[in-house]
């Protein structure tokens, strides 16, 4: 028990200099807890980009086993926007980006929060669709109903993969195995941090068709 008290007091100490790092994050506004490798996050922030990149900061960290994103997103009230106004930048934001301006993605705003539904060919676009939104002032969540078309047979998909993983100069892929159910990637193995976790997945989620990734990697420390 000592032992892990240990730990998660040094995570702790670790996630709170990795948001002071990030010059996207407003660390004096974070509070952070640890409990077990899980990390909570908590407070007030003034933007949902802030509240996702302090996520992605605490994810970094060695250690980390998961996260929760409890922190609220408060607007001063001299910055308020209304849907509307929301919802035209929203629009105006697709439209600027090449490869998304042509997909007729459909913008819905609701209290400052932004669904936005369509469908695309690769799924890093629907990435990036959310990477936009989750950047406009005034927006409070996004929730991404975009849908990725499906495509390659299961054993292309499982091929596209598996060479994509052997590409990787971060993966060791010979400790990763790939399955594929439907449309659905299944990674199972060992990898030696969370960043290469996450790189694994990445590589999984830029097939095309694929519209779900089961990561069943281990990250082992030692």
């Amino acid at each position: 028990m000592v032992n892990e008290t240990h730990n998660d007091e040094q995570i702790q100490k670790d996630v709170l200099a990795e948001l002071k790092w990030d010059a996207r994050v407003s660390p004096n506004e974070i509070g952070v807890s640890v409990k077990n490798g899980v990390v909570t996050l908590t407070g007030h922030i003034d933007s949902f980009y802030k509240k996702w990149a302090a996520e992605q900061a605490a994810h970094r960290v060695r250690g980390v086993m998961a996260v929760a994103n409890d922190i609220e997103v408060k607007l001063p009230s001299s910055s308020e926007r209304t849907d509307d106004e929301i919802a035209d930048s929203a629009v105006r934001a697709l439209e600027t980006d090449a490869l998304l301006g042509a997909r007729k993605l459909q913008i819905t705003v609701s209290g400052g929060w932004v669904t936005v539904r369509g469908e695309v060919e690769w799924n890093f676009l629907k990435n990036d669709a959310e990477r936009l939104l989750r950047r406009l002032w005034g927006v409070k969540g996004v929730t991404n109903l975009i849908t990725v078309k499906l495509r390659p047979t299961p054993t292309e998909l499982k091929d596209k993969i598996e060479k994509a993983l052997l590409r990787s100069a971060e993966l060791d892929a010979r400790k990763i195995s790939v399955d594929i159910q439907g449309s659905k990637a299944i990674l199972k193995g060992t990898v030696r941090s969370w960043a290469e976790r996450e790189e694994a997945e990445r590589t999984a989620w830029g097939a095309p068709g694929i519209l779900q990734v089961e990561d069943r990697i281990q990250v082992s420390y030692s």
